[in-house]
């Protein structure tokens, strides 16, 4: 048996000129994308009971553009005019680059990271007179917070938007012979949208610690990990795999 029908549990990329178009080429394959979880912003009520005063704050720390986002959304919900003094600090140039979708970039302090989160705290650190805020899902790293905690930043975090199930209950079966997960929710989505499910034949792909994780707390069998030193991305695993299965019918 090869590998024919696989199902990614993430939106559709919106090119043709994704990673997976040239994977399902190369190989003959189906891919269906289908998002396991989805992101929901908290109401104005919710977030008033945080007792969080956007006003009160001079800086905004954002790690994804999730964030820049529902911060966004809240402001305008609550009708605050954002200040023109506030500063954005960036975990990355693109996040930063992000806020142009909400604010005249070149006329506002923004400062970014190189994607990874001690690059942008150094910068934080030289900042030390600002009280900030960190937007947040309701599902996320701990280690950021902690970070901050530990350099005595002055923050607080706001949890403004939160990761729920997809209602998959219009897909009659899961019979694929790859699922691919990227967090431990969508695993958790798996299992709760479809409770008597078997694995059988079905390969399992996960992408990162925590995923996999995931994969093997809830007794599922690994099949392909991402990211690895010879298979940095999703697909370049999958490729590996299937190019090795096919040929030897097991793997």
């Amino acid at each position: 048996m090869k590998i024919k029908r696989i199902l990614v549990s993430q939106p559709k990329p919106q090119t043709d000129k994704s990673p997976y178009t040239e994977l399902s080429e190369k190989y003959n394959l189906q891919i269906d994308f289908r998002p396991f979880i989805q992101v929901e912003g908290i109401s104005v009520k919710e977030f008033r009971k945080s007792k969080i005063y956007i006003l009160d704050y001079t800086a905004v720390i954002f790690t994804s553009r999730t964030a820049i986002d529902h911060f966004f959304r809240i402001c305008k919900e609550l009708r605050i005019n954002v200040s023109d003094e506030l500063k954005y600090f960036c975990i990355s140039e693109s996040i930063a680059f992000y806020l142009q979708k909400y604010i005249v970039y070149r006329k506002r302090k923004i400062f970014c990271g190189k994607k990874k989160f001690d690059d942008l705290l150094k910068i934080i650190n030289k900042h030390p007179e600002e009280k900030y805020l960190l937007p947040l899902s309701d599902i996320h790293k701990p280690e950021i917070p902690k970070k901050l905690e530990k350099n005595n930043i002055n923050f607080s975090k706001t949890i403004l938007y939160k990761t729920v199930m997809s209602d998959l209950s219009d897909l009659t079966d899961i019979n694929y012979d790859v699922l691919v997960f990227f967090s431990p929710s969508g695993i958790a989505s798996l299992l709760e949208n479809f409770p008597n499910f078997k694995q059988n034949n079905t390969k399992i792909a996960a992408f990162g610690p925590t995923t996999t994780k995931a994969v093997k707390k809830v007794g599922l069998k690994l099949d392909i990990q991402a990211p690895m030193p010879q298979a940095p991305s999703m697909t370049m695993a999958l490729d590996q795999y299937i190019k090795k299965y096919n040929k030897n019918g097991k793997k």
